[in-house]
């Protein structure tokens, strides 16, 4: 294959881990072609952010903007659209987008995680502008608000009580009759919050609203009604990390489904890298700053990977795994 057709490094991804490798892939001097599917990950929609060093107030999409402008500016190609799929071959790596090719040395998979959603009308529509799927993100826009919380989770309970700290009044709302995954330290502080109503066997079945949240409809009574007027919501039912690709290539998953890499962002398989919520590189932190931080560290290491082995695939990635 001529040189000119071969990538130094495929970034799978579209978010701020896959714009942060490719900041970095950028200014190594590295061949760099992003491929993603959904611009700006969950960055892209969380509505305001104030929690980026530096910015303070800035919106998730305006963010992710930035980043793509910057990478570009530097000459990196970018496509958007879903890779198929990401095979092992002579050439290294191939990710297939419908019925094309591309070909790369190394390959950084930066594809975030999904989060579980309640799957009711208006819910798409209001991510961003009302309902959002992280609290630790989110939790200061509710300042002086009535909220919502929904889960039961130690994630769910955990936001209930960050939350509570800056909404007037805040619900937990649950569909079990106890929070058995949560920390029994955090639920003794959730029952003793002044400020928090705990709905427990309850269901969320409806968002009201038009441009903005404005309340909750519930499959059972709460104090004499099944309405909770609300302006804020945070769905806290986990999020399912994207490893399809991963997982064909023969990358190793942790007990959590989670993409398990070294402090290099190195997968087991030579020459896989990855980054962001998709990998277990954070712990259970999963924000914006991290994913852009490990989406930098997986240039570095495929950079590292790329240069010490320039001429050959197969030769280059003997370096280029976790021990």
């Amino acid at each position: 294959m001529p040189q000119d057709d071969l990538y130094d490094v495929l970034i799978v991804g579209a978010g701020a881990a896959a714009f942060g490798a490719a900041l970095y892939a950028a200014r190594y001097r590295m061949k760099t072609l992003v491929i993603g599917e959904q611009f700006g990950g969950d960055t892209g929609i969380a509505g305001v952010i104030e929690n980026y060093p530096g910015l303070g107030h800035v919106d998730g999409f305006d963010l992710m903007m930035k980043m793509r402008e910057q990478v570009e500016a530097l000459g990196v190609e970018i496509i958007d659209d879903r890779v198929d799929q990401i095979e092992k071959t002579d050439a290294c790596f191939s990710a297939r987008v419908a019925d094309v090719s591309y070909q790369g040395k190394t390959v950084i998979i930066a594809v975030g995680r999904e989060r579980r959603k309640l799957m009711l009308p208006k819910e798409e529509e209001l991510t961003g502008k009302g309902i959002s799927y992280c609290s630790v993100c989110d939790a200061p826009l509710s300042k002086g608000a009535v909220a919502a919380v929904v889960g039961g989770g130690d994630a769910a309970v955990k936001g209930a009580l960050l939350v509570a700290k800056y909404a007037k009044h805040v619900y937990i709302i649950y569909r079990g009759d106890r929070f058995s995954r949560a920390e029994p330290i955090n639920v003794h502080e959730l029952e003793r919050s002044p400020n928090v109503d705990i709905l427990l066997g309850t269901n969320v079945v409806g968002i009201r609203g038009n441009n903005v949240v404005e309340g909750l409809a519930l499959d059972r009574d709460f104090q004499g009604t099944k309405e909770l007027a609300v302006g804020r919501v945070f769905v806290e039912i986990g999020a399912d990390p994207r490893t399809t690709l991963a997982q064909a290539l023969g990358v190793k998953l942790n007990s959590k489904k989670e993409i398990a890499v070294d402090k290099l962002m190195r997968t087991n398989v030579r020459g896989v890298f990855a980054a962001g919520d998709v990998t277990d590189g954070a712990g259970d932190l999963k924000q914006t700053i991290t994913a852009t931080a490990q989406g930098v560290i997986a240039a570095t290491s495929a950079y590292k990977c790329v240069t010490s082995h320039p001429h050959s695939c197969e030769l280059h990635a003997m370096a280029c795994s976790a021990e």
